[in-house]
């Protein structure tokens, strides 16, 4: 991506002219000009120098009465999905560019690149090559805001190098949860991929952090490059507003560090005497693990970096609310040091968990854990609302388990004793959202015996009910330190099936579930011996962390459905169906 191509060149160009403005500008290069008649090539010796030649000589620098233009140099193999999109406009908003790049595709990533120039500089990968095409010809040259936006292909290093690039989304990419930048080019992940760091300031703050027209809030962004979202129409007369930073980790401290000196600023103009400490949101899924075991984790980050740190109570969380407030109170320097800290360990967590479900998500066949809404998303990174999470009222969400109609399911969920009323809620609360969100009856059984170390949850509904609910309680004793941090939540969990199918879950000399094992990662046993129960049902015992345990119960479940279809009566050998009777 070093190589540039330079073009409209007057005839009387030499390697010599060249030479000279590359020098006058001081733009370093890692080879000879190569000078063709109209155009010509250069080799750079990295990309911060490439966008430098780009940045200063394209469109502003005269050789013989001509205006060069100078761009990446792409081969016709590799032009492919990828674009680059130059001089955009500063303060523009990026909802606004999002949507203008929407209109000629599905965009799988858009990455900021760091410049020197006052103008924004994006590198766009769209699903398929005629979508980055489109948007080259309509986009290039196009008037924006009095700017004049300048397209280039840049290469693709995934591209294959014949036949058409397939179209569609990836995987489940949609325009706004996490996803990665392009494979092979070594690229930072999209902005708005990464965790965005979102904080809560107070509202009559908002004012001095936007500045007058704006130019404060864009004195950070360019300074910081990221991009920040003022959320001041969220909770309309609420006491604070949240605010979200995308960007590198680095980018977002410092963006963070910057808005804490400009409340500071602010209190002191104003005479506010009250303290105003560090208001970071983050979702409930990666709080468990940055408290620690028995608050190891908090406890180190409050010793290292001289502060004091809560976490709002689970009782604040709805199922429309998934976030807490983590308040850290100190010094400018020492809030901004704990900032650090307390991201890296919910980036840590995101990672894990996103690994942990392009790992497995692939082997449930049409499974979209994306609709699912059991991760964190929403728009452009992770929003107080979760926009994938049904409306009340609708059961189920999403048909990522087929079309049709889904016959319900009975699972036994064995957890700790002791996690009983973290399941459970306040005045059942949370078994409510649970079950409302699942679209599945969730019950917790009575104990068998003062001692039982295990108690037993009743799941009955449909598959994605059941993967929505088994996912939150495997998720929820996480989160509250049932499990060392790096120890994976694995349970025991039952199905019944009738006794007559036990065996071809097993398999002739077990062949069936110890293959079912190897593909799964879960233990999966049929106790021998076993008297069949009024309903002339058995027992399946499936152990593993929660991935196993679904792939097992989806792979067991079609095995039942196969046997039940074998089971069913087969049409005489030609007897033909009634006519209907003639009026």
């Amino acid at each position: 991506m070093n190589k540039l191509y330079i073009g409209n060149v007057s005839a009387e160009a030499s390697e010599e002219d060249f030479e000279t403005i590359f020098e006058q500008w001081k733009i370093p290069h890692s080879g000879p000009f190569l000078v063709k008649t109209g155009y010509a090539f250069v080799d750079c010796p990295d990309e911060k120098a490439a966008m430098r030649a780009i940045d200063i000589l394209s469109g502003k620098v005269e050789l013989h009465g001509k205006l060069l233009e100078v761009e990446h140099s792409v081969p016709k193999r590799q032009r492919s999905c990828k674009l680059q999109i130059r001089n955009i406009p500063p303060h523009m908003q990026w909802e606004v560019l999002d949507s203008m790049l929407a209109q000629y595709g599905a965009v799988e990533s858009c990455e900021q690149v760091n410049t020197d120039t006052e103008t924004a500089v994006v590198n766009v990968r769209y699903a398929a090559k005629d979508q980055a095409r489109q948007a080259m010809e309509k986009l290039n040259g196009s008037m924006m805001e009095n700017y004049a936006l300048k397209v280039s292909y840049i290469p693709d290093e995934t591209a294959a190098p014949e036949g058409p690039s397939p179209g569609g989304r990836r995987g489940f990419n949609a325009r706004g949860p996490p996803r990665s930048g392009s494979p092979g080019l070594g690229a930072r992940p999209k902005v708005q991929s990464d965790i965005p760091l979102r904080v809560l300031v107070p509202t009559q703050f908002v004012g001095a952090i936007i500045g007058k027209e704006g130019a404060t809030i864009r004195n950070i962004t360019k300074q910081t490059h990221s991009k920040i979202d003022i959320h001041r129409k969220e909770n309309a007369g609420a006491a604070e507003k949240p605010i979200t930073i995308h960007s590198t980790p680095d980018g977002c401290s410092n963006a963070c560090r910057t808005i804490m000196e400009i409340m500071q600023k602010e209190a002191v103009d104003t005479k506010f005497t009250e303290e105003i400490p560090l208001k970071i949101l983050a979702h409930n899924n990666f709080v468990g693990r940055l408290i620690g075991k028995e608050g190891r984790n908090l406890k180190k980050i409050e010793q290292d970096t001289g502060t004091k740190i809560t976490i709002s109570p689970l009782q604040d969380l709805t199922l429309y609310n998934p976030e807490r407030t983590i308040t850290v109170k100190g010094s400018i320097e020492a809030c901004s040091r704990a900032e650090e800290e307390v991201m890296k360990k919910i980036r840590e967590s995101y990672e894990s968990d996103m690994a942990a479900m392009n790992l497995q998500s692939n082997l449930i066949p049409g499974l979209n854990l994306n609709a699912l809404g059991l991760f964190p998303s929403g728009a452009p990174g992770m929003g107080p609302s979760m926009s994938n999470v049904p409306p009340p009222g609708a059961h189920g969400g999403c048909s990522s388990f087929g079309q049709g109609h889904q016959e319900s399911e009975t699972v036994h969920l064995f957890i700790p004793a002791l996690a009983v009323g973290a399941i459970i809620g306040k005045q059942g609360q949370h078994i409510k959202q649970l079950s409302h969100f699942a679209g599945a009856s969730i019950k917790i059984a009575p104990a068998e015996g003062m001692d039982a170390k295990e108690r037993m949850v009743i799941i009955v509904g449909p598959p994605e009910a059941q993967f929505k609910a088994q996912c939150r309680i495997f998720g929820k004793l996480k989160e509250e330190n049932f499990f060392g941090p790096k120890e994976e939540v694995k349970l025991e969990a039952h199905i019944k099936v009738p006794s007559f199918a036990a065996g071809r879950v097993i398999g002739k000399g077990g062949k069936t579930v110890n293959e079912l094992q190897n593909l799964t990662c879960a233990e999966v046993v049929v106790p021998r011996d076993q008297t069949p129960d009024e309903n002339d049902q058995v027992i399946v015992k499936i152990s593993g962390h929660f991935f196993a345990c679904q792939l097992a119960q989806r792979k067991i479940q079609e095995i039942l459905a196969q046997v039940r279809r074998q089971q069913q009566p087969k049409p005489t050998s030609g007897a033909q169906p009634p006519l209907p009777r003639r009026k």
